[in-house]
């Protein structure tokens, strides 16, 4: 297996990047399109850029690296390998079921919540119960990375980048609510045939190591997993309430005025609960990946705490999980660098001018051209829709196209990260489990090409209607 794979894709695109700075002159929107002559990038930008992202993006990596001392954690106490067992044996004959649920239900999460990045949390556990199962990492790729971009691509009402998009454009929250239904549901379909297609093809014919997957089994005396349940269970729990839209997509204001009336109690005149839980504590709805951070780190001591974790093992096992999560951290930190040079050296709208100029009216074709390489670049989708949006309504001044402009941006989005080399989920999940980002690529090029050709034809379909 290739060493640094993922790394060395990823720097190979940081200096494709600093090529085009060179080549391309600089262009911005605001109001019009304005070219501002070359910004290169020089020698010093290109190891001070990073400081920058670590800076703007540095709490992923922290998410990332506390997410790897909380397994670190779970595994020293020995019942989350009982766990993963039971869940084993549970679906024993029946694994392309658990399969399939896994896959339904991170599309779900993501599309209905965007909880895409605090969904990180869970995919260790996921990716241990594929392997245990008997298939092999890309299976547990596909079941993991896979879903979630699909999720992605059928996003429904996830708040942050559905709601900027929507803003920019002038749209509804149910603008075309059934049309991402059905390229989720299409999407997952597609999904799930191709990965249990593949899955009972390699079953039973993988020759793997996957000990630093599955935690070992410790012996002595059995310890109650139903603990653990309860614990995993509130945290997937408080990503679904915490990442749900409540008032942008449903109009309830309920977990605002929870949050008002928790912070702002008072005993004697002291606002107890205000000041322990910060007045920072956004409502659920509001919250980001920082709030998980602490989620997990809390939920990282009750699980030491209730299975009575000595101290000094508490802290090894932790930082040995953290040190397992700095490669999957660092490149996920190094992609977010793409994002910064793209951001100081705003080439692209030179391309997308280029592009979009080919043809007089409206070409679905280049739209979304336009589309998928802005995704790429952006690494992000809020900024593509801040840095390119704009720019394309502009160009697009027919308003009833702007539904279908918005379908676009949103599904070739999904569509990029699952094998662009600028998608964080997908480079740091392959860095987690060692996989060469050319064998995924060979893996995932039929799904692509399928989720290609049902895209145009909605795509050509929402058009003609």
């Amino acid at each position: 297996m290739k060493k640094h794979n993922g790394f060395k894709i990823v720097l190979i695109s940081i200096l494709v990047l600093l090529l085009l700075t060179w080549l391309l002159p600089a262009a911005v929107y605001q109001g019009s399109y304005v070219e501002q002559g070359r910004v290169q990038m020089g020698l010093f930008d290109l190891f001070s850029y990073p400081v920058a992202t670590v800076a703007y993006f540095g709490y992923i990596a922290v998410f990332v690296l506390i997410v790897g001392g909380f397994y670190g954690v779970l595994s020293k106490t020995g019942v989350y390998r009982t766990l993963l067992d039971k869940i084993v044996d549970k679906f024993k004959g029946k694994e392309p079921w658990l399969l399939a649920i896994m896959m339904v239900l991170i599309a779900a999460v993501t599309s209905v919540c965007g909880a895409n990045f605090a969904l990180l949390a869970f995919f260790p556990l996921i990716i241990s119960l594929v392997l245990l199962m008997g298939y092999n990492k890309l299976v547990a790729a596909s079941v993991t990375v896979g879903s979630l971009m699909v999720g992605l691509m059928g996003t429904t009402f996830s708040g942050n980048t559905l709601d900027l998009l929507n803003q920019v454009l002038s749209l509804k929250i149910e603008t075309e609510l059934i049309t991402k239904v059905i390229i989720l549901v299409i999407g997952l379909v597609l999904l799930i045939f191709n990965t249990l297609w593949y899955a009972k093809k390699i079953k039973g014919a993988v020759n793997e190591e996957k000990e630093d997957f599955i935690p070992a089994k410790v012996r002595g005396k059995k310890k109650s997993v139903w603990p653990m349940i309860v614990v995993l269970d509130i945290v997937f729990l408080i990503i679904v309430l915490s990442f749900m839209p409540w008032s942008s997509a449903f109009g309830l204001d309920i977990f605002d005025k929870a949050t008002e009336a928790v912070t702002g109690f008072e005993i004697g005149g002291f606002p107890i609960f205000g000041k322990i839980l910060g007045t920072a504590l956004p409502a659920f709805g509001s919250w980001s990946i920082n709030e998980m951070v602490v989620t997990l780190l809390v939920a990282t001591i009750v699980i030491g705490l209730i299975y009575r974790v000595k101290l000094d093992d508490f802290i090894s096992s932790f930082f040995q999980g953290v040190k397992r999560a700095l490669a999957p951290a660092g490149l996920m930190l190094l992609i977010y660098t793409c994002l910064v040079i793209v951001v100081y050296h705003p080439f692209q709208l030179v391309i997308f001018d280029f592009l979009l100029g080919l043809t007089k009216n409206f070409n679905v074709v280049l739209t979304a051209i336009v589309a998928f390489v802005a995704s790429i670049f952006n690494v992000d989708m809020a900024y593509t829709v801040q840095n390119v949006v704009p720019y394309v309504t502009s160009i697009v001044t027919d308003t009833s196209l702007y539904p279908l402009v918005a379908i676009m941006f949103q599904t070739l989005y999904g569509f990029a990260m699952l094998f662009a080399p600028t998608s964080a989920i997908l480079m740091g999940a392959l860095a987690y489990l060692k996989v060469p980002y050319t064998d995924w690529l060979k893996y995932i090029w039929k799904l692509l090409l399928q989720l290609l050709v049902v895209l145009f034809i909605i795509f050509t379909i929402i058009m003609l209607v």
